[in-house]
């Protein structure tokens, strides 16, 4: 029999309880209302959530669904003038072809050979966090070891010192809480959009005079050549920035809790290390940490009966469509072998995320060097706290117990 839905969904009101763990709401939208009317937006204009595989890579790989920043931008209180000039150049919200153009500028820097050659690099920095964390009998995960992580990568990619990593993150978490829509994420996000637009033109200006073999070198040589407008220049490189080091953050965090929390698999995994590729892309489906991405309806379309309309706003739930049991039979359950990878947890289409390797590697390599240098890992008392977002979801705190202390590196 058909269950009743809530109506409407909104995750901006979702307790704790619920941001800690969407799947069960998940499910009750999957199996009876799947393509999901939510509130319309100021204009009028509908706003679906859409929960099944097939629909959910449809719509992703649909030339008549797009990502054009003006929607979002329209959405942007007109004081914040730093992150409307910002987020208007930034690939993700752009669409062929000037997508193509840019991302092909960007797509050498996460190459196959890219990625190999900074593998050692990426173990290096995961046994010096280690390392830095002493013998302490506990560490939070997040902040001591998955936030400065990838974003000492990104940094190095970037060629940025890191010792302005704490800085860094800072400003890009205060500006992906714009994805909230709340007013107070947005007066952060502003004055973080503009203190990073400040950074990165003036490192900009410095390659200009001293070039190095960095990607923001890259950019400006593709500035001089016309390639690339200065606001792309700076815009690309905070972007790199938050969607470098912010999900990479989440995925290495959840990832653990999900082993730590299925010892089976952990044991699994110890027992057999080539298993580690598979399990981190298991990993991803089961609970990605990218939960929803938002596209925009370019044309009329008809999804599931229902009719959709030029310039509706649909979201994707990413997060839903990895668990729907029509392609991954028992979804809730962790399964490195035998699962088919055909996960949209990086997206999908000319969207599909540009540095999916590079996060894998990064996971990978988490993981392994967690495991080998932390036999004694555990779950500690202390509840997991989860940040307030169900696009960039991930815990803010995640306390585990070290046994005494870490091994020797």
């Amino acid at each position: 029999m058909t269950q009743q839905v809530p109506r409407p969904f909104d995750p901006l009101d979702w307790p704790p309880e619920d941001i800690a763990d969407p799947y069960p709401i998940y499910r009750l939208y999957r199996e009876n209302d799947p393509v999901h009317r939510g509130r319309s937006s100021s204009d009028g204009r509908a706003r679906w959530y859409v929960f099944r595989y097939d629909d959910v890579t449809r719509v992703l790989a649909h030339p008549h669904y797009g990502h054009d920043a003006a929607p979002l931008l329209a959405s942007i209180p007109p004081e914040c003038e730093s992150l409307w000039r910002l987020v208007g150049n930034w690939l993700v919200f752009m669409d062929p072809p000037r997508h193509g153009q840019l991302r092909s500028l960007l797509a050498g820097s996460f190459s196959a050979r890219v990625v190999a050659r900074l593998r050692p690099l990426v173990a290096e920095i995961a046994r010096d966090l280690i390392s830095d964390t002493g013998q302490r009998s506990t560490l939070d995960l997040v902040d001591d070891f998955a936030a400065p992580l990838p974003i000492l990568v990104i940094s190095e990619l970037l060629g940025v010192h890191q010792g302005s990593r704490d800085w860094l993150r800072e400003r890009a978490v205060a500006l992906q809480k714009a994805s909230s829509g709340r007013a107070r994420d947005y007066r952060r996000a502003e004055t973080a959009a503009t203190e990073l637009t400040d950074f990165f033109s003036w490192e900009a200006r410095r390659r200009r005079h001293d070039p190095e073999d960095d990607l923001i070198t890259a950019l400006v040589k593709a500035g001089e050549c016309g390639s690339v407008t200065e606001d792309e220049i700076t815009a690309t490189c905070v972007h790199l920035l938050t969607a470098g080091h912010e999900t990479t953050t989440n995925l290495i965090g959840k990832a653990m809790l999900a082993l730590l929390r299925n010892p089976a698999v952990l044991d699994e995994l110890r027992a057999d290390p080539e298993l580690l590729t598979s399990t981190v892309d298991e990993l991803v489906r089961y609970d990605c940490p990218v939960q929803m991405v938002t596209r925009w309806a370019y044309r009329d379309d008809v999804l599931r009966g229902h009719a959709i309309r030029e310039g509706d706003t649909v979201v994707l739930v990413l997060g839903s469509a990895n668990r729907d049991p029509l392609v991954f039979p028992d979804p809730d359950e962790l399964r490195p072998r035998g699962r088919s990878n055909r996960h949209c947890g990086f997206g999908g289409g000319v969207h599909r995320c540009l540095g999916s390797a590079l996060a894998r590697a990064e996971a990978e390599i988490a993981i392994s060097v967690l495991l080998e240098c932390l036999p004694g890992l555990h779950l500690t008392d202390e509840p997991v706290q989860f940040a307030e977002d169900m696009v960039f979801h991930g815990p803010q705190r995640l306390v585990l117990g070290t046994c005494g202390g870490s091994t020797d590196a």
